[in-house]
Formats: structure tokens, sequence, C-alpha cells
């Protein structure tokens, strides 16, 4: 299994080792041992015919991981990462469901929910039930959004072709296998006190193992190369560029030498990367001459946000600070010019030196303006010039200098205008905080009431519940903040936690009835928390017992 100092196109998250997820990963996919396979906490079905995992369980299978990934503080929900992740995923899964690869039924029982995790290792994994995890070191990495596509479109194949269940059933089946050969290699240890007879017993045990093991690694390479062959076909209909599936691997290459360091291919659980680029490069020559990925604007932007997000440490801040002052950035393409003012601009703000991040901000906001009218006028349009979507990111990095360094009012003006963008999730979580942070009823109704018309439509946005929260305490109201405080735990599936919040909101509710406190609005509210409570005491339960 690759490890955090091996990237590569992973099925198995890398995260941090105060996580605990990574323990619990190999315990439940990677079992040598049979009997460690039928003593899992989680009631799985019997797989030894080999039958797959039922989707409701693979689904309860990546929740029991994704919950423990919700607590980490490396877990990040960045709303303007996040909605540049959406922008490449979202035509991935509209490809995967076109070719057949998504069913109606997989789209409907798993999550397709993808993680930002704050790590600078150049890794991405996929989890049973449709968890997705980025680490921020993968988009800083990649040049493109092609490139990131291929890696998605890689980890979305897992889910699609039920990897996580094949292997299950496959390590299903070597159980006996590896039970037989331990079993024949006690008995035959028991019937003698002979040293050497002792030594051939533990190699029956060890060559039991050792052929399981060469068969879960085959099954895993086999699954890999799968992986590959259908990414390769999604992104390709989703629209990105194949040039891109093959430089990635090559920057994989590029990043861990560990890959290909002399050892057999056979011993892998991937198949060897330049392998897998062979493979890429003869998929590519099938389709008539392509363009080369070339690095956008906007990759470049998300690529500088999520290396400074990444928390690279005060020596690296300044220096990402610093590149913004060199003489040879105004000879640089634009995409270059403007992933190093952008980067400048974030550094300069974790170190608190907003004068800095003004001046900084104050040159790509020319370069973007620049661009987009040499791109309206004469020239061509050309990966390097702003478009909307860039000019927007700019926009939001100034509102996002504002509320860091407490200038409210220009965070206000910078998002409310022009009204199109309030449709994107950035800059609604954006223009929600700023309205919160007047401390202003009038702005926090109005906060309140966008944040409920969106979490209408997207009720698994844990982010805008803690915001909801914010309105309503600005506000006064208690009740409705507490239960909102419940949501957004039920959404991470800490249901406890939200069994806890709702229980507390239903005191609060009888404390209020009682001082005849409580209006019609809050009868109705009352019994949304009753229902709620019914309901995730039910999901409480099940929760336990799957522990």
């Amino acid at each position: 299994m690759p490890t955090k100092n091996k990237p590569s196109f992973l099925h198995l998250p890398s995260l941090p080792h105060r996580l605990g997820v990574l323990g619990l990963c190999v315990a439940l996919l990677l079992p040598i041992n049979g009997v460690q396979a039928q003593s899992s906490t989680i009631r799985l079905p019997n797989l030894g015919d080999g039958a797959d995992l039922p989707l409701g369980v693979e689904r309860r299978l990546g929740e029991s991981i994704a919950r423990e990934i919700y607590r980490d503080p490396d877990y990040l929900d960045d709303a303007v990462l996040g909605d540049y992740i959406q922008s490449i995923w979202q035509p991935l899964l509209a490809a995967a469901r076109q070719r057949g690869e998504l069913t109606p039924e997989l789209e409907q029982q798993f999550a397709w929910d993808v993680a930002l995790i704050r790590d600078r290792s150049i890794n991405a994994f996929a989890l049973p039930g449709g968890y997705l995890g980025v680490h921020l070191g993968l988009i800083a990495a990649v040049s493109s959004g092609d490139e990131l596509a291929s890696v998605l479109a890689h980890e979305l194949s897992h889910v699609t072709q039920r990897h996580i269940a094949r292997m299950i059933a496959q390590q299903g089946r070597q159980g006996p296998m590896v039970m037989g050969a331990m079993i024949l290699g006690m008995l035959a240890a028991s019937r003698t006190a002979n040293p050497s007879s002792m030594s051939a017993a533990n190699a029956v045990m060890v060559g039991g193992q050792a052929a399981a093991m060469q068969s879960q690694l085959n099954f895993s390479r086999d699954m890999e190369r799968e992986a590959d062959r259908v990414g390769y076909g999604v992104m390709t209909d989703a629209g990105y560029e194949p040039q891109g599936f093959v430089t990635m691997f090559e920057k994989l290459q590029q990043a861990s030498r560990l890959n290909d360091n002399g050892s057999f291919p056979y011993l892998r659980s991937h198949p060897m990367t330049t392998e897998r680029i062979a493979d890429a490069q003869a998929r590519q020559q099938l389709l008539p001459p392509q363009p080369t990925s070339l690095t956008t604007p906007l990759h470049a932007m998300m690529a500088a946000r999520a290396q400074v997000l990444a928390n690279p440490g005060i020596d690296v801040l300044r220096s990402l600070a610093a590149l913004a002052d060199t003489a040879a950035l105004a000879t640089a393409p634009p995409a270059r010019q403007a992933g190093v003012l952008y980067a400048a601009v974030m550094a300069e703000m974790r170190q608190r030196n907003f004068v800095g991040a003004r001046q900084h901000l104050a040159r790509l906001q020319v370069l973007s303006t620049a661009q987009v009218v040499s791109q309206q006028t004469t020239q061509p349009a050309t990966t390097q010039a702003f478009d909307a979507v860039a000019q927007r990111v700019v926009r939001l990095l100034g509102a996002e200098l504002a509320l860091t360094a407490n200038d409210t009012m220009t965070a206000l003006r910078l998002l409310s205008t022009p009204p199109s963008l309030k449709s994107d999730r950035a800059s609604l979580m954006l223009l929600m905080q700023a309205r919160v942070a007047t401390r202003q009823p009038e702005q926090a109704q109005l906060a309140a009431d966008a944040l409920r018309l969106w979490l209408s439509q997207h009720p698994r946005d844990a982010s805008a519940w803690l915001q909801l929260v914010s309105a309503y305490e600005v506000q006064g109201d208690s009740l409705r903040a507490i239960r909102a405080q419940a949501e957004a735990r039920a959404v991470e599936l800490d249901y406890p936690a939200a069994v806890d919040r709702l229980k507390a909101a239903q005191a609060l509710a009888h404390s209020m009835a009682r001082e005849g406190k409580l209006d019609r609005g809050g009868h109705i509210e009352a019994s949304i928390v009753d229902a709620r409570l019914r309901e995730l005491e039910g999901f409480r339960r099940e929760q336990a017992l799957q522990r």
C-alpha cells in the first residue's frame, strides 16, 4: 500500500498518523489473516462466495471512516478551493453517468463527497460509499485542471467499479487458504520437537500468507489498471485533454522515485508508473493530435491557495511573499504572475501584514483586468487570459482580505456586485460571513434567509449550517441556533453530538413554553426538533451497533 511518502493514485487515505484512519483502512481493506476479516466490528455479509458488498453496507463502511476524517483538524472546508474542485468533479460525474459507469442506484445510495485534506503530500484517495479525498499538496503540484481531472477521474472509477467491495470479496476467498496453511503448520509443529521440522512448519505458514499476499497484490494492480482505463475514458468524455493523464503520471514519477527503484513489479500493489505512462500514451496515440495542457490563471491561483492553506511554515510564507517583488516576474506569463501574486496576498494575510497584502492584491487586480481587456479586443482567447471565473476568484480574495482586516464594509461592497456572482458557494459563504460580522440584526436576518434557501437545496453543507448558527445568535434566536448546531454535527456523521444538541434545544423549548416566550414560529421549530431528535436517535443507535 502506498504511504505518505509514496505519491500515487490511491484508493486508500494517506492522512497524518493522528487521524487513526489509516489503521482503520488497513484493518478493513488489507487483512492478510482471515480471522481479521471475520472479526470486523462492522457486520459484513458472508463474503466466502465472492459476492460483492451490498451498496448500503459499503456506504455505512465509508461513513465510519469519513466520520473520523471530518473530526480531524487536517480536514478543510475551503469554499473557494471547493468550488474549483466541484467545477472539475461535476463534469466527470456527468460523463460517468452518460457512459453508464455511474448507475442511478449507485448515484442515489453513495455520498459522492470530495473532502480537502490539509496535507502537503501529492495524494488522493477513494473510500467506500463514494467518499473521496484530495490532499492540498496534489492541487499545488499539478499544472492544469486536466491533470487534476485525471486524478479525480481515476478515483471516481475506483468507486464506480466497486473496487473496494471486490477487494473485500477477494480477501474473503483468500481467508480459508491462509487459515488452512496456518492450521497445517501448527499441527506439524505440535507433532514434533525437531527444530528442522519446526522451521518447516513455519515455512508452511509463511508460504500460505505469502501466496495470499501475492494474490492480493495482483488483484490491486488489476484494479489500478481498470481505474486508469475507465478514468481515462471518463475524463476525455468530460472534455478534458487526454495529455493531462500522461503528464500527471510523469509528475508522480518525478515526485516519488520509490515507484521505480528496481523492485520487481509483481511486489507492488500498484503497476509501475512507467507501465502506466506507456498505457496512457498508447491510448493517446489512437486519438487525433491534441493540444498540450497549459496552466491557466485560475488554476495557478488555486494551486497557490492550496500551497498556503497547507500551512507550510513562516519561512515559506515569507519566501512566497518575496517572490512577488522579483524583477523577473514582470516578464513571466500571466498565469505565472497570477499564481505568484495570489500566493503573496495569502502569505501576507497569514502574517497579518495587511499593507503588503493590499499592494500585491492591487497588482493582481490590474493584471486580471488587463488580460480580460486584451482578450475581448484584438487577441484570440487563450489559456493565459482571465475569464469571468478567474476574475471572481480575484474579487473573492479581496473580500477575504477585507474580512481578515476587519474591514467589513469593503467586503460587503465587493461581494454584493455583480449580483450574478451570488449563486456560487464561495461568494455566498463570504457574503454571509460579512453580514454576520456587522453584528446588525437586519444584516443577520438577510444572512439567515439566504442560508436557509441554500440549505433547502444543499442540506449536507455543514459549514452553511454553522454560518446559520452565527446569524441566529446575532438575532438572539437561541432555539434555532442550537438546532442548526445539531444539523451541522449530523452532516459530519457525529450523531451523538447531534442528539445532545437536539436535547438541549428540546429542553430550551420546554422552558420557553412554560414562561410563555414561545411564539407560533417557536412552536413549529420545537416540533421540528422533536422529529429530528427521534430520527437521529435511530441513526445514533445504528452507529453504535456498527462500532
